[in-house]
């Protein structure tokens, strides 16, 4: 007999039992605050789903459903998928937003099925998740170098731009990880010989590293190092502020080129507008957090770093993609300018 219960009710015992630790990983460590934040923004999306389109999310167990239910019951997650991914498109997002949140729906019902012991029918295995691959954008050695040295721009930067350009260049140096770079305290920092290192253990991967720094990281190191031992070096920053002021940095130190950048539904390629000029998005506009573990990779890689010691110093596994994603961009660049010097030779 088919009975229904508030599919929503359900999914915040999922959200309470990941939170207080009652649900686990596969190797028993606790889920982590940042999937947790993902877990609300997709109820809050699902809500808000539901009050829009008046579409009821309920939930069946399928093991008590006749043969004429269940396929009633297939139809209906159908018909969610359908109706949900379209709403998310229709509010201008991604693919790689919608899959993300059709991967977080996937997982609550696999807690459903694992946890609770309830018979969801597997009917998320109907919901597909789509990727896309989204553009690497990263300061180049020149860019980089430029931030690092140049002291009319240090002038012209107001006290706040400047300690985001330190932040910002400290992240482009050590591919720390937003997240990690903001949890450094003195601990992490050891002297020996003539040379400063920081040795930290990744938040998300539970990597090790231990980097050498370059005189300019140190001096950043040792312009922000607090006397507690227990303060962290960079004092907290919230990630929409740090992104904001990047912006104002890349626009102060002329990284306005125009730059192709488009992203995907459906598949389908749709380029973006500018909220700086309709028509041109601009080098600055597309700065981010995101872009200092990417500079630092990808310099690595330009510079002549083998690939595998570049990856013990970003936590990246042998067979990651996401790597290798960095590696052809590397040598996509390498190209250019190899091509820039044939160039020079053809010239009579």
């Amino acid at each position: 007999m088919k009975t229904a219960q508030p599919l929503l009710k359900l999914y915040q015992t999922f959200i309470r039992d990941s939170e207080t630790g009652k649900r686990l990983k596969k190797n028993g460590e606790r889920i982590k605050k940042a999937s947790i934040d993902n877990y609300k923004y997709v109820y809050r999306n699902l809500v808000e789903f539901e009050n829009v389109t008046g579409f009821e999310l309920r939930i069946c167990d399928a093991s008590r459903l006749t043969k004429r239910e269940y396929l009633t019951e297939k139809n209906y997650w159908k018909k969610f998928y359908k109706r949900y991914t379209d709403y998310l498109y229709k509010k201008g997002c991604y693919d790689n937003y919608v899959g993300h949140n059709v991967k977080v729906i996937r997982t609550f019902f696999n807690y459903l099925k694992n946890d609770r012991d309830f018979n969801t029918g597997d009917f998320q295995r109907l919901f597909y998740v789509r990727k896309e691959e989204v553009d690497i954008l990263v300061l180049s050695p020149e860019q980089l170098k430029y931030l690092i040295h140049d002291k009319d721009l240090e002038k012209n930067l107001t006290p706040g731009l400047r300690r985001i350009k330190d932040i910002f260049v400290f992240g482009c140096t050590t591919g720390l990880r937003f997240s990690d770079l903001f949890l450094l305290t003195n601990k992490n920092f050891e002297y020996q010989g003539d040379s400063w290192y920081l040795k930290i253990k990744s938040k998300k991967t539970k990597t090790y590293s231990y980097i050498k720094l370059p005189e300019y990281g140190a001096q950043i190191y040792l312009k922000y190092r607090p006397r507690s031992v227990k303060k962290p070096i960079f004092d907290s920053l919230s990630l929409f502020n740090f992104n904001k002021s990047l912006k104002k940095l890349g626009e102060r130190a002329e990284f306005t080129q125009p730059v192709n950048w488009s992203r995907e539904q459906l598949g389908r390629v749709k380029g973006l507008k500018s909220t700086h000029n309709s028509n041109v998005i601009r080098f600055c506009d597309k700065m981010s957090s995101h872009m200092m573990r990417r500079t630092a990779i990808t310099t690595l890689l330009i510079l002549g770093m083998p690939e595998h010691l570049v990856r013990k110093i970003s936590g990246h596994s042998h067979g990651s993609a996401s790597f290798n994603r960095y590696v052809h961009y590397a040598q996509a660049y390498i190209d250019k300018e190899i091509e820039k010097v044939h160039e020079k030779l053809n010239i009579l």
